[in-house]
């Protein structure tokens, strides 16, 4: 007779029952809409928004083709917990989840395949939101939305109308008191007619052309369109943003290489927000980590901008142009011998950033100057060819390449000379690649007595080094033969009729300096930021049209409100206009303009039928998540991107808040300088115009770790499937029989090791996942990923599962028996600690308390009704499938999703029952003292000291050790008398 395995407990909790439980629950929470938060007003307005509000974001992520890996939800199931936790302590919880729709590799499959990006995009959507609802995440479904919905690329567009339509008055005052605001570009226009903002060349309004007006109106708007070196990136078929480019050279995404190229461009004047984005930093609850790359990113600093005249210079269209140098060593200006320009730099004739080769453009001397060395001429002939054939070689380079410390600073000779503004004296002017065009003026004063590149500079072409500086027991050393003093210490050799600078510290000097050039004319006090305007514009076809249109004298006109959207065209080619990535001279052209018809255009923008073409560049990535926290207030408002009082309601500043903005933001710390330094502009701008509560948009910013996870080689090197790994750390790991090696890193298809969130959910239930990525380790910090090690959360859950089931018959088996003491003193302890550890987004410790009361009652012969209920509530926030089950069982109609969190109604039952501590003196008892179980070392360290028995031995001496081990035994090593 053959035997027959038992049969499973009907209700034992598998991942089958919790399959069943969770998609039930799921399906229920829809149907009553569970996790709808209401708003003061509009459609989604109801009587939860009576309630404290609670605005929990996090930061939307790119609806990839490869979908989740269990890495991706670690955020989302940390701000999920804390969503239900604030349901249950009685706020109005604002938690929804978007999609980051607009991006390249939707349009790179697009160029491979000719599949539309919005067909690709739609399907990645809807692969994601089925793997974050069968996780249990507790959106709000109605407020979800992508970056590519039409309505949202509405709202996109009019913002960027509202900064379009804008310029930065350093005189205005924001509404929260910040000095410089955004105003309309209707109050530039009034102070340029009556005189109070001048002209660029000094004419007066009224005698410009109707060109020139928009000229000098362009040039102050915060969209505006620049002729600059931008990154250029073949490979991408597009421009980047200094943000998207590596320190090596090349793009983030793809690793392509990045060039300087000079071309027109859309850019934001974030720099006209320095101060601001710097200076607010100190209201915000972020990581200071995060602050302090924003800061460094930023980039403040203090000096003086320096005019020096350059006779013979006509690059500027004159006969006496200028070079201004930014320093912030004022003090060492005596010590200038020589300059130093970038390749692009206008002084050189034709526009900045002019063709590299091109030595017709050049305005330089015709021939060498006398004393021309022959180290400064490159082996040319004249200063044009020697510029011509130093530019060609610049221009072949990265920035990377042409910054980078460690190799020799290469220049040639302009031909023309400075003159020094404290002594009048000519220095030579060089040009250098590196130095670059757009950091700074472009343009540098070399001081090698005290710049270690300028030294070597100075070495290499034979020029002046003069001191200005020394330490102050010694100011004629150290000797510069041997290098560049760098330190600090008082002026020398720095004086003239006007100021007399010798003696004076740094700091001395450099005011006294500044003062000098200022009341001379030959410069002024300046703040400069290491921050560039926002290069704002793509070659590409996937992205968010701009509302501009351009008329034939190449004006920019910006469509009225009614005429958005403006929807992207169809197209038979995705295809940027280059394809070969290391082709620095390739032209970016982007896909919409083979859309002729949709170009072309005849509109009415008030003066009648015109003729235009739309602009053919589309917004970058990252427009659309600049600002989609506020669409999420207010996702079906038609009239407004969000009624100004849902975003006072959930955005706006209140009790307890440095700043208005969400409440909670999670997410990676790779963002840092891109898309929180981008928002953050946009929210100051949209704040100065009266359209949003506060400067300000994310007031407490938490960055998460990540799961990281094993891979294995074979003696090939090559990877092989890390789930078909057998071993372990003692006897080594094995596949297939044959010895592999560990290592750790990124979970990746490349690397064989991606587990995913289905693996999880059809394994052992998305309960069991979400408490093992909880429980993994603090929220911060990374961790690594161990299917095996899952098995513990799942033992877990079914425990607690048999304290309330009978696993044969599904019955409730607690008792409502009143509980002992011991146990209600362990249920009020737990619920004290862990509604700390959920506020401070500690899930890793709630877990282990929640685990220490769920053993306990184990333990007991009958579970009480008293200890687990308020267990199944605790542990709802992690485990929320199985905690509704067992609330519903328990004899509960409704959802727990608004159940009060638990709370200790007897204090009481928090004090805690003292243990008795030995006191030794050298090994000997000499005192006990009662104390609590949970004293700390220090404090038991101090009690013990204070006892009479213990000082009166020491007789005043400090003893020379005192051994704690808390609760219970400290050991005082006293000296010997």
């Amino acid at each position: 007779m053959t035997e027959t395995a038992p049969a499973e407990p009907a209700q034992r909790y598998t991942a089958a029952l919790a399959g069943e439980i969770e998609q039930k629950w799921q399906d229920r929470w829809d149907a009553l809409g569970t996790f709808h938060a209401d708003n003061p007003v509009g459609d989604l307005a109801g009587p939860l928004a009576g309630r404290d509000p609670y605005f929990i974001l996090d930061m939307f992520p790119y609806p990839s083709g490869k979908g989740l890996h269990v890495g991706h939800p670690l955020g989302y199931i940390a701000t999920d917990t804390l969503a239900r936790f604030r349901r249950m302590m009685g706020d109005n919880v604002l938690y929804t989840m978007g999609y980051d729709a607009f991006g390249l590799p939707a349009e790179q499959y697009a160029v491979q395949t000719g599949q539309h990006p919005a067909v690709t995009t739609d399907q990645n959507i809807a692969n994601m939101r089925r793997q974050l609802r069968r996780m249990g995440l507790s959106h709000d479904p109605r407020r979800s939305l992508a970056t590519t919905d039409i309505d949202y690329v509405h709202w996109t567009q009019w913002i960027f109308l509202q900064i379009f339509n804008s310029w930065f008055d350093p005189g205005a005052t924001a509404p929260d008191g910040s000095m410089g605001a955004a105003r309309p570009i209707a109050e530039l226009e009034e102070a340029l007619a009556d005189d109070r903002v001048a002209t660029r060349d000094g004419r007066p309004w009224a005698e410009l052309s109707k060109k020139e007006r928009a000229a000098e109106v362009d040039s102050h708007r915060l969209a505006y369109v620049s002729e600059a070196p931008v990154n250029w990136c073949p490979g991408l078929g597009t421009v980047l943003a200094n943000e998207e480019v590596t320190a090596e050279g090349r793009s983030e995404r793809g690793n392509y290489p990045v060039f300087k190229r000079n071309l027109r461009q859309w850019m934001m004047r974030i720099t006209a927000y320095g101060k601001r984005l710097e200076d607010d930093l100190g209201t915000i609850d972020w990581p200071e980590k995060v602050r302090a790359m924003q800061r460094n990113w930023i980039g403040r600093s203090e000096g003086a901008t320096v005019r020096f005249d350059v006779p013979g210079a006509r690059g500027a269209g004159s006969s006496l142009s200028v070079l201004e140098v930014y320093t912030t060593r004022p003090d060492t200006l005596f010590g200038a011998t020589f300059m130093v320009v970038a390749p692009e730099h206008p002084i050189l004739g034709g526009t900045a950033g002019g063709d590299a080769d091109d030595e017709a453009a050049l305005t330089l001397p015709e021939a060498w100057p006398e004393g021309t060395k022959d180290a400064w001429t490159g082996g040319a002939a004249t200063p044009r060819q020697a510029v011509a054939a130093y530019r060609a070689q610049a221009s072949a380079k990265s920035e990377a390449e042409r910054v980078d410390e460690e190799r020799a600073k290469t220049g040639v000779f302009t031909g023309l000379f400075g003159v020094n503004p404290v002594n009048g004296q000519p220095i030579p002017v060089f040009v250098a690649d590196y130095v670059l065009w757009g950091y700074g003026t472009g343009a540098i004063m070399a001081v090698p007595a005290h710049d270690d590149r300028d030294w070597a500079f100075a070495r290499a072409y034979d020029l002046g080094v003069v001191r200005t500086i020394g330490p102050a027991d010694d100011p004629y050393g150290p000797d510069l033969g041997e290098g560049a003093y760098t330190g600090d210490g008082v002026a020398v050799d720095s004086a003239n009729d006007g100021v007399d600078l010798n003696g004076m510290s740094k700091d001395e000097a450099k005011a006294a300096m500044t003062a000098w050039l200022a009341a001379k004319g030959h410069g002024r006090a300046t703040t400069t930021y290491r921050l560039r305007d926002w290069l704002f514009s793509r070659q590409r076809y996937w992205g968010e049209p701009f509302p501009i249109v351009w008329d034939e004298d190449g004006i920019a006109h910006a469509l009225p409100e009614e005429m958005l959207p403006v929807e992207l065209p169809e197209v038979s080619d995705y295809s940027p206009r280059t394809f070969d990535a290391d082709d620095a001279s390739s032209e970016p052209e982007a896909p919409l303009g083979r859309a002729q018809d949709w170009v072309n255009v005849t509109l009415d923008l008030g003066d009648g039928p015109k003729h235009y073409r739309r602009e053919t560049n589309t917004m970058p990535q990252w427009a659309g998540s600049c600002w989609y926290e506020m669409r999420y207030t207010d996702p079906a408002n038609s009239g407004r991107f969000a009624d100004r009082r849902n975003l006072d309601y959930w955005m706006g500043p209140r009790e307890g808040k440095a700043s208005g903005g969400t409440d909670m933001y999670v997410g990676g710390v790779e963002h840092a300088v891109l898309h929180l330094l981008y928002a953050r502009f946009w929210q100051k701008v949209l704040f100065d115009l009266g359209h949003v509560p506060d400067p300000e948009p994310y007031h407490r910013l938490f960055n998460q770790g990540y799961v990281q996870a094993y891979a294995f080689k074979d003696a090939r090197g090559q990877y092989v499937p890390a789930d078909e790994v057998e071993g372990d750390e003692d006897t080594g790991f094995t596949w297939r029989g044959e010895a592999v090696t560990r290592e750790y890193g990124k979970m990746g298809k490349s690397l064989k090791n991606i587990v995913t969130p289905d693996d999880m959910y059809e394994a052992y239930g998305a309960d069991v996942f979400r408490v093992y990525e909880m429980s993994m380790g603090p929220l911060d910090l990374s961790r690594p990923w161990e299917t095996r090690a899952v098995v513990g959360s799942q033992r877990f859950l079914q425990r607690l599962w048999r304290n309330a089931v009978d696993e044969g018959t599904g019955a409730v088996t607690v008792t409502d028996d009143p509980a002992d003491t011991a146990t209600r003193r362990l249920v009020a302890r737990t619920i004290a600690e862990v509604t700390t550890e959920y506020e401070n987004l500690r899930v890793n410790t709630a877990i282990s308390r929640l685990i220490v009361l769920n053993n306990h009652l184990t333990s007991l012969d009958a579970v009480p009704r008293e200890a687990i209920e308020p267990l199944v509530l605790m542990l709802s926030p992690v485990a929320p499938h199985i905690c509704e089950e067992l609330w519903n069982r328990l004899g509960h109609g409704e959802s727990l999703a608004r159940e009060p969190f638990p709370v200790v109604s007897d204090e009481s039952l928090l004090v805690e029952e003292a243990v008795t501590a030995v006191v030794q003196v050298n090994g000997k008892v000499k005192a006990r003292i009662q104390v609590a179980p949970s004293i700390s070392e220090e404090d038991l360290r101090a009690a013990a000291l204070a006892e009479a028995p213990i000082a009166r031995i020491l007789g005043g001496r400090d003893p020379l050790k005192v051994i704690v081990r808390a609760p219970r035994l400290v050991n005082v090593v006293a000296p010997k008398n």
